[in-house]
């Protein structure tokens, strides 16, 4: 490691060292429960990965609610600290969502912040019909397709602690935001931001949700190995989800494999890996954590912001 790198590199072996005595609070079945689609992670993943990550965010989360006492005991206040913010940026089909999940589940078996709460970026997209009217629906998932104004206020509501904040629902079958449904975050100690572009700077003049995080982690891969896990995901999607009559991509259910692959391959070239090159994976140094996974899906390495 170069003197000056604002990254220290530790390999998988070192990382699993740092876990220190935390103890694994999660089973055999909790973790199918919350593994992605066509996404392999076991146990020994949570051990060696997950748990020294979880010892770290609670380390972190600790200072950072020191850092409130102290300024609020300077200004003369004793409120509720607000809640600790992180955010987790990566791309389509990287396992970035079972990340968001089981941290979700393990943060929560920690004494020290039982109230975790979870958002994805998904909540804040525009309608369907909204990207149609703008000729950019071909660009779902681009920065331009997210009510970004409103993700900001979502998330700088909740960590000025205000009490129970609406969040749009997104479903994955409908590939819409649900009319009227919401998701309402009430001061958890804990907020997880999950999502593609959520590491994305602000434009001149305003907050970006980036600038509400504590801490922020990057799930990274090669994009050949992405490519690979899309199209396979895609496939066990075109057996399961799709094949439902509710859901929007239930015509692909009835093409053939190869017809499938075609068009899942499409999509990667002509949508997941332009936004991936454009505008996910240039902000990846933005992170305070990177998780670097190798072709099996398994966290190879870890880079770790020293700053």
């Amino acid at each position: 490691m170069a003197d000056g790198d604002a990254y220290v590199e530790l390999s998988r072996e070192q990382w699993r060292d740092l876990r220190r005595n935390t103890p694994l609070t999660l089973t055999e079945a909790e973790l199918r429960e919350l593994r992605g689609v066509h996404d392999p992670i076991d146990l020994s993943e949570v051990t060696d990965v997950y748990l020294p990550l979880t010892r770290l965010l609670n380390l972190h989360f600790t200072g950072s609610r020191q850092r409130g006492a102290a300024v609020g005991a300077f200004l003369g206040e004793h409120g509720t600290p607000p809640p600790y913010v992180l955010g987790i940026a990566g791309s389509v089909a990287v396992g970035k969502s079972t990340t968001a999940r089981l941290l979700h589940t393990l943060l929560a078996r920690w004494p020290e912040h039982p109230r975790v709460d979870l958002i994805t970026t998904d909540s804040f997209l525009h309608p369907n019909k909204v990207l149609e009217e703008r000729g950019i629906t071909h660009r779902k998932g681009f920065p331009e397709s997210y009510d970004r104004r409103a993700l900001v206020r979502f998330v700088a509501d909740v960590k000025a602690g205000r009490p129970s904040v609406e969040a749009p629902v997104y479903s994955h079958l409908e590939y819409d935001i649900v009319p009227g449904a919401t998701h309402v975050v009430d001061r958890p100690d804990i907020l997880i931001v999950e999502g593609l572009n959520v590491l994305q700077p602000a434009p001149p003049d305003a907050l970006a949700v980036y600038d509400y995080f504590d801490f922020s982690i990057y799930v990274d891969a090669r994009i050949e190995d992405i490519r690979t896990w899309y199209v396979e995901r895609f496939h066990k999607l075109r057996r399961t989800a799709f094949a439902d009559p509710k859901s929007y991509f239930r015509h692909i259910a009835a093409l053939s494999h190869e017809e499938a692959t075609a068009f899942a391959q499409g999509v990667w070239r002509d949508v997941n890996e332009r936004n991936l090159v454009e505008n996910i994976a240039p902000t990846r140094e933005r992170a305070g954590l990177i998780l670097h996974k190798g072709s099996d899906h398994s966290v190879t390495h870890v880079r770790l912001r020293r700053t």
